[in-house]
């Protein structure tokens, strides 16, 4: 302790190696914390497209209540079908120049009483078949999941 006082009455500064050290502890706290940022970053975008996906379920369903039919319920960017009429706050991919959200709600191509819907969030992809199904996240999924449905 007498020796830290002598120096700062000198007003010496740090030494060379006083200052490697702290970069080496700001490296090493860097190489855990950005790892576990980019970990944090990809979950929150497949916890979107979830999301997404989640919100317009209910929206379907109020269609088939009024239509009897999931039969031209979401038509890509058109406005008419669910974000038009049952849920002006849905997030449409391609709408408003938007790069995330819902992509597709699509009947079944041989059962109109299902359907399909999907989203995506940066490239994270999650869909839903319907009604009664679960949301599920498509990890490995580079296109539409509900193409083909």
């Amino acid at each position: 302790m007498h020796s830290l006082r002598q120096r700062m009455a000198r007003e010496e500064g740090f030494t060379l190696i006083e200052l490697l050290v702290v970069l080496l502890i700001i490296g090493i706290l860097l190489s855990i914390a950005i790892p576990s940022y980019l970990g944090f970053q990809t979950k929150a975008e497949q916890t979107a497209a979830m999301s997404d996906v989640r919100a317009a379920v209910p929206d379907a369903e109020a269609y088939y209540s009024d239509h009897i039919s999931y039969a031209s319920m979401f038509a890509g960017t058109d406005t008419t079908g669910l974000k038009g009429t049952y849920d002006s706050g849905m997030l449409v991919r391609g709408v408003d120049g938007s790069t995330n959200g819902v992509v597709s709600a699509i009947p079944s191509a041989t059962n109109t009483q299902r359907y399909c819907i999907s989203a995506v969030d940066s490239g994270h992809w999650a869909h839903v078949a319907g009604p009664g199904g679960q949301v599920h996240n498509d990890v490995s999924a580079t296109s539409d999941p509900c193409t083909g449905f």
